[in-house]
């Protein structure tokens, strides 16, 4: 289920996922709300672009440590790579 990035406190999160687009973002919070997680969204930008570089913004996803293999789990079976940092 979506939280609130407060709802987690001081806790350290893993970031599962960058979604570039908002129907990615929405595929994605189905795939984890119904796999039980928790988990949190925050807008934030990144470094995109082949020949046009430049900084854009995408739905960054995070988990707690311990849900990171379920996270991993359940956007496979959704179609989705998990981010590796």
């Amino acid at each position: 289920m979506r939280r609130d990035p407060e709802h987690f406190g001081d806790q350290e999160m893993d970031l599962v996922y960058i979604a570039k687009r908002l129907r990615y973002a929405l595929k994605l919070e189905e795939a984890l709300t119904a796999a039980g997680l928790d988990y949190a969204v925050e807008t934030d930008t990144y470094l995109g672009g082949v020949i046009f570089r430049g900084q854009r913004t995408g739905a960054f996803f995070y988990v707690l440590p311990e849900d990171l293999e379920r996270c991993h789990a359940a956007m496979r079976e959704a179609g989705y790579r998990p981010q590796t940092v």
